[in-house]
């Protein structure tokens, strides 16, 4: 009588439910790499445009500035929720295999991600544009740095070249700049926001590797987005008790009803509509960790520096002088030629691939063809 071990059952429908997932992720592989740039694309636009929209006309809570960031976790719902059970486009229920140890790494880079957030919020509050842009670009290099000490990622021409561009271009966009500082900056606050700003740039500069670590024992992107949606959570439980503690929220509701200028109706839709672009742009981040590596996110971030600039040329009609078109010029090119070095990468791999499996599928030669090939 033939008995079945139930653990091993499960097991073996683990083991076929991984290698459907994975192949299912990586049959999108082109389709979801572009969804998750267009997602970090329009977000990381829309949502430096909005912040400035919402500074511009008297808004000023770092409460608000740091509860945004995070708040649009419901939105992650659509990607988790509705292949499974509106498209039936996968056998994956949402939350299989969410083990403890993955619910509790969420959770406690949700609550570091929050705790960037926070910094982020501060620093920019206190410190000009200049020196804030300056400091967020400097990331960049501490994220090649992390990359290599954590995923031990490969130095190479191609990204330390793009690092070394990126950089450039963002520190000569914060030096033109250098005349937007606030009026009554005294020296303290500028240390405030000078410690605050490096600190988020240390911590999401740390945060893009651990999550690369993380995700290389993820089977698909479904999971990816659910960690994100945990981490999330975690990330607004914290502003929201910061919040509640320091009275944002009735200073929110005050701010909105006195101190706008474009009225209260305007406020709510600026907040509404900056938490959706946050949320865009953290979504297409951890996908494009996921899909390529942290440091490819790390560049993409940077690199959107200089579109940044565009959309305030376009949007708000600021200056665009003769450093904002070499720095971005920099921008672009460092990304492109990125970009290329991948494809390029990518190409070569690919036809090694195919040609080691040509090898393979080729019979070996039989002891005739081996006479008369070598002409005896």
């Amino acid at each position: 009588m033939n008995s079945t071990n139930p653990s091993s059952s499960r097991n073996q429908s683990h083991y076929i439910d991984e290698q459907d997932q994975k192949a299912f992720t990586n049959k999108r592989y082109l389709p979801l790499l572009f969804i998750n740039y267009a997602c970090l694309f329009v977000g990381s636009l829309s949502s430096s445009l909005l912040s400035k929209y919402y500074f511009n006309h008297k808004g000023s809570s770092r409460w608000v500035s740091t509860w945004v960031q995070s708040a649009g976790f419901p939105l992650l719902v659509i990607p988790i929720f509705l292949p499974y059970y509106l498209f039936k486009c996968t056998g994956r229920k949402p939350f299989t295999h969410f083990t403890p140890k993955v619910l509790g790494l969420s959770i406690f880079i949700g609550l570091m991600l929050g705790i960037n957030n926070l910094l982020f919020s501060w620093g920019n509050s206190y410190l000009p544009v200049s020196t804030s842009s300056l400091l967020l670009s400097s990331q960049l290099v501490f994220n090649l740095i992390l990359s290599v000490i954590i995923v031990k990622q490969k130095i190479t021409f191609m990204n330390l070249n793009c690092v070394i561009l990126l950089t450039l271009g963002s520190a000569l966009l914060a030096f033109e700049s250098s005349h937007d500082k606030p009026r009554g900056l005294t020296r303290a606050k500028y240390f405030i926001g000078f410690t605050a700003t490096i600190g988020a740039g240390l911590l999401f500069a740390l945060y893009l590797p651990i999550m690369e670590m993380i995700y290389k024992k993820v089977y698909c992107y479904a999971m990816v987005m659910e960690m994100q949606l945990v981490m999330e959570i975690a990330a607004t439980a914290l502003a929201s008790v910061g919040m509640a503690c320091d009275g944002g929220f009735a200073e929110m509701r005050r701010e909105s009803r006195e101190v706008f200028d474009k009225g209260e109706r305007v406020y709510w839709a600026a907040v509404v509509s900056n938490v959706v672009t946050w949320q865009l742009c953290f979504m297409g981040t951890a996908g494009m960790v996921f899909l390529t590596s942290s440091l490819t996110g790390g560049i993409c971030m940077t690199a959107l520096l200089g579109m940044n600039v565009l959309g305030g040329v376009l949007v708000y009609g600021e200056e665009f002088g003769g450093v904002k078109v070499v720095s971005t010029v920099m921008c672009v090119w460092g990304f492109c030629s990125y970009v290329y070095g991948m494809y390029v990468k990518n190409k070569m791999t690919k036809e090694s691939d195919d040609l080691d499996v040509k090898q393979i599928n080729t019979p070996p030669p039989t002891e005739m063809a081996q006479i008369v090939a070598s002409g005896v």
